[in-house]
C-alpha cells in the first residue's frame, strides 16, 4: 500500500540526500553537476562553508532550539496541571510522553513530504504547525485540548530535527563536523535541559498558559526569518510512502510507551502487558517490513545502516543517554518540588547551571572530538552518567540543595561528553545515499528512548511512593535509571573512530 510522488528537481546546493531526510529515494545516476554540488560537502574541495550554508544551518539550529526547548517545558508545570486540570500523575505525564511519542511515530514519515517540498517549505511547514499547536495550547480550556496542542507541536518539532541532522551531513566537511555537531548539541540537549529553568520562573509570576504565550512570539519570529533568508539546499525527486510502515508505527511506539507508563500504576490490570506485546509484535512487523521493501530500495527506513558498526553502537548510546536525560529531567523537579519544597521558579534556577554547562560545554566537546575521536570522551562521559544517577538515587529529605545542584551539572557534563562523539561516529561513516535515513532512525531513537525513558521511570516513582513514600519512590527510579545507565559505560567503551573523525 504506497503513494507515489513525483516533483521537479530544485535547490541551489547538495545532493538529493539533504532533501530526504526518512523515505527511501531510488538510485540515480550521479551527474557531473551533481558532483560539483557535492564537492564542498565532502571535504575533498575545500574545508569551508559558503555564506549561503552557514544561514542555512544557523537558522534551522535556532528554530531546532525553540521547539525543543518547548518539549520539557511543561515538566515544572506539571504539579500545578495536576490540581488545575484535576488529573492523575500518570494521566499529566502524557503531556511529555505524548509529545515524544508523536515525534517518534512522525520523524519517520518526514521524508515524503521533504519530497514533495522544499527545504524553506518544509521548515515554513514545521514552523506553523508548531507555532499553531503553541496558540492552541495557550487557550486550552481542558487537558485534552491541551494534549492535542502538544500533539500538533511535536508534528513541527518532527520535522526540524531530521531536517536539520541530513542538511549538516550535507553542508558540513567531515573535518568539522565534530565543532558543528558540537553546536547542535546545544539544541538537542541543553534546550530540554533549560526547559524546566524557563517554566519555572514564567510560574512563579504567572499562569502555566504564559508558557506558550512566551514560546508563540520567539516561534513566529523564527518562522519569518526563515520565510526571508531560507534558501533550498535540496532536490525534489521522486519518492514513494508506504502507508502500511506508516500505519505499523504507531502500535509499534504507542505500544511500548502506554505499556511501559501504564505497567507501574495502582490499577494496571492486563492492559499495560497486553499493549506491550502488541508493541512488541508491531515492531517486529514493521522491521520485517522494510527489510523486504529494502530490496525495492523504497523502506521508509532503511535498516542497512546498521550495517556499519560504529553506527549501531553510536545509536544504542544515544538511546541510553536520552533515557538518562529525560528521566532526570522529570524526575528532578517532582524530587524538588515535593520533597525539599522549592517553588517553581527557584526549581528552575536549581537546574539553571547543568543546562548552562551542557551549552558551553558542548563546542568546545565537539572540538577535542575532532582532535581525539571518540573513545576518551565516551568513557568517561558514560562512568560520569552513570556514578552521578548512583548519587541521585541517595538523596533524602535531608539533602543539601547545593549538592542536588552540584549532581545536576556532573549529570549534565556526563551527557555533554556523550551526545557530540555519538552523533558524529554513528552518522560519519555512512554512504550519502543512507544520510538521511540515519539521521531518522537516530532521531527517532531519541524520542522513542526519551519517552520511554520518562514512562518507565515516572511509572516506578508512582508505584512505589504510592507504597513507602515520596523519597523511597525517587530513589527507586533514579536507582534503575543507574542499572540503565551501566549499558552506557559498556558501549562507551565500544566507541572507536570513524571516517571523517579526527580531522580526515
Amino acid at each position: 500500500m504506497s503513494t507515489d510522488v513525483t516533483s521537479d528537481a530544485n535547490g541551489d546546493a547538495v545532493s538529493g540526500a539533504a532533501s530526504s531526510t526518512t523515505a527511501a529515494v531510488p538510485s540515480r545516476p550521479e551527474t557531473s553537476a551533481d558532483a560539483a554540488r557535492q564537492a564542498p560537502a565532502s571535504g575533498t574541495t575545500s574545508d569551508k562553508m559558503s555564506r549561503e550554508s552557514v544561514t542555512v544551518i544557523v537558522t534551522l539550529l535556532v528554530a531546532t532550539f525553540v521547539v525543543i526547548l518547548n518539549e520539557t517545558i511543561m515538566n515544572v508545570a506539571l504539579q500545578r496541571l495536576m490540581t488545575d486540570l484535576q488529573v492523575t500523575p500518570s494521566t499529566v505525564q502524557w503531556l511529555a510522553t505524548g509529545f515524544m511519542l508523536t515525534m517518534a511515530v512522525v520523524i519517520p514519515t518526514t521524508g515524503f513530504i521533504l519530497q514533495r517540498m522544499t527545504t524553506r517549505g518544509a521548515f515554513m511547514l514545521a514552523m506553523g504547525l508548531f507555532s499553531g499547536g503553541t496558540l492552541l495550547a495557550a487557550l486550552a480550556p481542558g487537558f485534552l485540548v491541551l494534549l492535542l496542542a502538544r500533539i500538533v507541536q511535536a508534528g513541527g518539532t518532527a520535522i526540524m530535527l531530521p531536517l536539520l541532522m541530513t542538511t549538516i551531513l550535507t553542508l558540513v566537511p567531515m573535518s568539522k563536523r565534530g565543532a558543528v555537531m558540537g553546536n547542535v548539541s546545544i539544541a538537542i540537549s541543553v534546550a530540554p535541559a533549560m526547559g524546566p529553568t524557563v517554566s519555572g520562573i514564567i510560574l512563579d509570576h504567572f499562569s502555566w498558559r504564559f508558557m506558550f504565550v512566551f514560546v508563540l512570539p520567539v516561534a513566529l519570529a523564527a518562522f519569518a526569518i526563515g520565510a526571508k533568508y531560507l534558501t533550498n539546499v535540496g532536490e525534489r525527486g521522486k519518492t514513494t510512502l508506504d502507508v502500511t510502515s506508516v500505519i505499523l508505527t504507531v502500535p509499534a511506539f504507542g505500544g511500548l510507551v502506554y505499556g511501559l507508563s501504564q505497567i507501574g500504576g495502582a490499577n494496571a490490570g492486563t492492559v499495560p502487558v497486553v499493549a506491550l506485546v502488541v508493541g512488541v509484535l508491531c515492531l517486529a512487523l514493521f522491521v520485517f517490513r522494510q527489510l523486504r521493501l529494502q530490496k525495492s530500495d523504497a523502506p521508509l527506513l532503511d535498516l542497512r545502516a546498521f550495517k556499519f558498526r560504529m553506527f549501531t553502537v553510536s545509536t544504542l548510546l544515544m538511546v541510553v543517554a536520552m533515557m538518562a536525560l529525560f528521566g532526570g529531567v522529570i524526575l528532578l523537579p517532582l524530587y524538588l518540588q515535593n520533597t525539599l519544597h522549592l517553588q517553581p521558579m527557584e526549581t528552575g534556577l536549581a537546574l539553571l547551571p547543568g543546562g548552562l554547562a551542557m551549552g558551553l560545554l558542548g563546542p568546545v566537546i565537539g572540538r577535542i572530538f575532532d582532535k581525539v575521536g571518540p573513545l576518551p570522551l565516551t568513557v568517561s562521559g558514560s562512568v560520569l552518567m552513570a556514578l552521578t544517577l548512583w548519587q541521585f538515587s541517595r538523596l533524602n529529605e535531608s539533602s543539601a540543595l547545593a549538592w542536588v545542584i552540584v549532581l545536576h551539572v556532573a549529570l549534565s557534563f556526563g551527557l555533554a561528553l556523550l551526545f557530540t562523539p555519538a552523533f558524529t561516529t554513528g552518522l560519519n561513516p555512512l554512504p550519502p545515499h543512507l544520510y538521511s535515513h540515519g539521521s531518522a532512525i537516530i532521531s527517532t531513537a531519541q524520542q522513542v528512548s526519551g519517552a520511554a525513558g520518562t514512562a518507565l521511570l515516572v511509572s516506578i516513582y508512582a508505584a512505589v511512593s504510592a507504597s513507602s513514600g515520596l523519597v523511597a519512590g525517587m530513589q527507586a527510579a533514579f536507582l534503575a535509571a543507574t542499572i540503565v545507565a551501566l549499558a552506557a559505560v559498556v558501549l562507551g567503551a565500544m566507541m572507536r573512530k570513524t571516517e571523517g573523525t579526527g580531522g580526515h
